[in-house]
């Protein structure tokens, strides 16, 4: 898929929504404001950088398309969106990153203090938002979705360097880093709209495969995309000594020459020889298997919905399941 074609893709999916997503914008805005300075600055600094809004996007769409009214969601997408923010801050720290989005990382500009504690901000900003809305069952879902979160961090943190790693500890920190708060926003959106537990469990089966096939494009185009179109370093994940399913792969399934080399890689974070690496990677079918496994999860997010029923909302749901394995960004 082009970029201009994501572009239109991206911009059909949101044009749904388009009054509702400046609704929370406007949350965001009011809700970021702090008295003290650099919170504001930095908070400020990584929510303008933009990004595809996905979790966001995914509590809107969910909450029309079982024909809500009212204005709760709006104060929920911007709850989640506050929370993946929070985690991208604590990431770029623990990961050493320079780059996200295109920019420099808010660590590399403002210092690891500073963006750790403006993460810690972000995250209590939106439990005083959730406790507002005054429903249990909205807490439940983000205060279990939080921790499950935390525990993904801490388990990818065990995971670097381990050229041991298996695919399913590899795809248990997928379902909590990342699918998790897909789960959750899509919760969000049918709880709020007054849909039935099945209705409910089928939005968050819904989110929890399209959050894994999202992360399982973005660890392909770690190896496979241009880092001007995906706004961070190419090889990040190699330098991190972070075993994905493409190096798993490739040691599962390529020669003892390419084993030895991936292990020492992954143990060493050793990114000068990632070309080597790419090669055999791409030799291997590695990125292709990666990519048909993503497939898999997002046709596994539209069956979850196949009940729904039909609307422009179910539409970009649908598009938004395409998108998340048809894209270079």
């Amino acid at each position: 898929m082009s970029a201009a074609t994501q572009t239109a893709t991206q911009n059909t999916i949101t044009e749904t929504i388009a009054a509702d997503m400046d609704a929370v914008n406007l949350v965001i805005r009011q809700r970021l404001h702090s008295e003290v300075s650099l919170v504001n600055q930095i908070a400020e600094y990584i929510i303008s950088a933009g990004g595809k809004r996905i979790r966001p996007v995914l509590v809107l769409l969910v909450a029309n398309a079982y024909a809500y009214r009212g204005t709760a969601h709006h104060e929920l997408a911007a709850v989640v969106e506050f929370i993946h923010t929070a985690t991208l801050l604590h990431d770029d720290v623990v990961d050493e990153s320079s780059l996200r989005r295109g920019r420099a990382t808010a660590n590399a500009l403002f210092g690891n203090a500073a963006s750790v504690l403006v993460g810690d901000f972000l995250y209590s900003r939106s439990f005083q938002m959730m406790v507002g809305l005054n429903n249990m069952r909205v807490m439940q879902i983000l205060s279990d979705a939080t921790n499950v979160i935390a525990e993904g961090e801490v388990l990818q943190l065990l995971n670097m360097h381990d050229p041991d790693v298996t695919r399913e500890r590899y795809l248990q920190v997928i379902r909590s880093k990342t699918a998790k708060l897909f789960e959750a926003a899509a919760e969000l959106g049918a709880l709020v709209s007054g849909a039935t537990d099945a209705q409910i469990a089928a939005a968050g089966e819904y989110g929890r495969s399209l959050g894994t096939a999202f992360q399982l494009i973005d660890d392909v185009l770690d190896y496979a995309g241009d880092a001007s179109e995906i706004g961070k370093n190419v090889g990040d994940d190699l330098r991190e000594g972070k075993p994905t399913l493409p190096l798993i792969y490739l040691m599962e399934n390529g020669t003892d020459e390419q084993r030895q080399l991936v292990r020492s890689c992954i143990e060493q974070g050793d990114e000068q020889h990632f070309d080597t690496i790419l090669a055999a990677i791409t030799s291997s079918g590695a990125l292709d298997y990666t990519r048909e496994q993503a497939v898999i999860a997002a046709q596994r997010a539209a069956d979850a919905i196949a009940d729904l029923p039909h609307s422009v909302y179910k539409e970009s749901l649908l598009q938004l399941a395409h998108f998340s394995v048809h894209r270079n960004h």
